[in-house]
This record gives C-alpha cells, sequence and structure tokens, in this order.
C-alpha cells in the first residue's frame, strides 16, 4: 500500500512508503525524504505494520531514502531497537544503516 503526500519546506519533498506483506515477514519500503512529518507517518506506518510481528520478520528498506533528517534517524534507531532490520544500498544508506545497526541494543 503505497503513501505519498507532498510537503513543503522551502521546496518539495516526499516520502512513499510500501508496506510489502510476505508469508513471513513485512517490510516497509521507503523512497524519498525522511524529514519532517514524513517521520510521523513512517511511525504510524510502522506501528500498524508490526501489529502481529511475532509472526513476521520486520525490515525497513533505506535503498531509496535519499534525505534523513535527525528526527527521522532518531525514529530508525527506535525501530531498529524494536527488531526490526535495516536494509541499505549505496554509500550513504548502507553508512546510516550500519551507524544505527552498531549504536543500538536491541531489546
Amino acid at each position: 500500500m503505497p503513501l505519498a503526500l507532498p510537503y513543503r519546506q522551502g521546496r518539495e519533498s516526499m516520502l512513499k512508503i510500501t508496506t510489502l506483506i510476505q508469508t513471513e515477514s513485512v517490510t516497509l519500503r521507503l523512497e524519498g525524504r525522511l524529514a519532517g512529518p514524513w517521520v510521523q507517518e513512517l511511525e504510524r506506518c510502522w506501528a500498524s505494520a508490526v501489529v502481529d510481528r511475532k509472526k513476521h520478520h520486520c525490515s525497513v528498506d533505506l535503498s531509496a531514502v535519499t534525505y534523513v533528517d535527525s528526527e527521522g534517524k532518531g525514529l530508525l534507531k527506535k525501530i531498529h531497537q524494536e527488531g526490526a532490520k535495516l536494509l541499505a544500498s549505496g554509500c550513504l544508506n548502507s553508512c546510516l544503516a550500519k551507524e544505527i545497526s552498531q549504536g543500538v541494543r536491541r531489546k
């Protein structure tokens, strides 16, 4: 279920969140900028996607993310602490995922 809404703060920004539900996994695929009101939207999507997470492996795919603000980074840390795996490709996103994964203890 894709979700994309316009956000203007000096220039147009968007985040598309696609929830991929498979037999034993749930993946939130992010595309665009994780900043401003999109951080709260991701938090809402995360909460609804993992209601029954004991039966599913959860992951967040950051491969198509172009920017993450400090609030977005904090939410990704929280999501990772709650057990989600951060998936990434490319230099910037791989470094971000690695930084969050290494700096966080899982619950």
